[in-house]
């Protein structure tokens, strides 16, 4: 061996020596990753063996196996922890420098409110953990802008967050996935507010169902569909016409930018009930229909879905009745005939009795002669008459006789 080549030996040995008693606890290496095993990754540091890093020293959260936070290949930066020469054995955390780079970062998310993506790296009583290089959690009520019910499915799912609150002390980071939903959709909003029209017509989704109506799904904002506004014929509750999901078509009835509301129309978007009861319905046809309400001064009569007519009291029955609920009771299927129609004005005239056969009228009875001596029973009482024709003469002579004389 030359005397150059024992030299190089001796420089190279020297400057591994170096390193072998430079590296102590406390400092920072950097290496790749040679192995993984499930609870724990090798790192080829340029020392005289690997330095292993613990599975629960990889990451700030709960990893299930090693390979869930790093990869074969993959440089890393990492704090020694311990080192043993004897044993060879030389302990590692990625987790501390993570740590160590992340608050900073982080404090600058929290000062500037901006986005960052985040995965969500398992599913906790009360919501959802994150790796940000520290724990971040975000809580159940601040990942989305609905209630959500069951999260198991989230976990690998990628979100994009902003830092609500930081605390380095006590090493805690909240972060929120909701507020970045909530402002996306408020800029959006207001931009599909501002391109919608009155009586414009589109499609839309059914979103959710309430009492009052649906709230319907127009480009990414909601609108709400009365519930009087959902069919042309009365609806009960929404879900007798309408479920979650379904696609639907309506007309814009009113947009208000200031208060952020849409007022959708189903009916409006459909052919009005009346457009086509003049083709339906003429003057003088008997048809079918239900009894929807009764008043003091008649019956209304469902003809067809949102075409109604008035049975006048006096047109229900050929016998008089002092109120409609004598002879009906509404949800009653009635024959009525048509007496007049006025599409334009939606005013139908109907009769029930019209179309009943009038009953034959009752016969008349003769009332009994009455005798003559029961004539004479009802007079003879009377003092101003007298039985007999000279005493009716002679009564009236004497009643009358002055005054008669006086135009003599």
């Amino acid at each position: 061996m030359s005397e150059e080549t024992k030299n190089q030996e001796t420089e190279v040995n020297q400057e591994e020596m170096d390193q072998f008693v430079s590296l102590k606890k406390g400092d920072t290496v950097k290496g790749s990753i040679v192995k993984l095993e499930d609870n724990q990754a090798y790192v080829s540091i340029g020392y005289k063996y690997d330095g292993v890093i613990p599975i629960r020293e990889l990451s700030s959260v709960h990893l299930d196996n090693a390979s869930d936070a790093v990869q074969v290949g993959q440089e890393v930066e990492c704090k020694v922890v311990s080192i043993d020469d004897e044993k060879e054995k030389l302990v590692l955390s990625k987790r501390a420098i993570d740590s160590e780079n992340a608050w900073e970062e982080l404090e600058k998310h929290f000062e500037a409110q901006d986005v960052l993506e985040v995965t969500v790296a398992d599913v906790v009583k009360g919501g959802l953990v994150a790796d940000v290089g520290v724990r971040g959690f975000i809580p159940a009520s601040m990942v989305e802008r609905h209630f959500v019910e069951d999260f198991s499915d989230y976990k690998g799912r990628t979100l994009r967050v902003k830092v609500k609150e930081i605390d380095r002390e006590n090493n805690k980071v909240i972060l929120s996935a909701k507020e970045v939903l909530e402002e996306e959709f408020e800029s959006n909003k207001q931009k599909v507010m501002s391109e919608l029209q009155e009586g414009q017509e589109l499609e839309g989704t059914v979103q959710r169902l309430t009492q009052f109506g649906a709230f319907v799904d127009v480009g990414g904002v909601d609108g709400l569909v009365h519930v009087s506004e959902l069919a042309w014929n009365h609806v009960e509750k929404p879900a007798d016409v309408v479920s979650e999901g379904d696609k639907v078509k309506v007309k814009v009835l009113k947009v208000d930018p200031e208060k952020g509301k849409i007022s959708l129309s189903m009916k409006a978007a459909q052919p009005g009930p009346w457009d086509s009861a003049a083709e339906k319905f003429n003057t003088g046809d008997v048809v079918t229909g239900e009894v929807k309400r009764l008043v003091t001064f008649g019956a209304f009569v469902e003809l067809a879905p949102g075409v109604e007519g008035l049975v006048h009291i006096s047109q229900i029955s050929h016998k008089h009745i002092g109120t409609p609920q004598e002879v009906l009771k509404e949800g009653q299927e009635v024959q009525v005939k048509i007496l007049d129609i006025n599409t334009a004005e939606k005013r139908v005239s109907l009769s029930i009795k019209e179309t009943e056969e009038a009953p034959a009228a009752a016969p008349r009875q003769e009332r009994p002669a009455k005798s003559s001596s029961n004539h004479k029973d009802e007079l003879k009482d009377n003092p101003n008459v007298s039985l007999s024709n000279q005493g009716l003469s002679i009564t009236l002579g004497e009643r009358f006789g002055d005054k008669l004389s006086k135009f003599k």
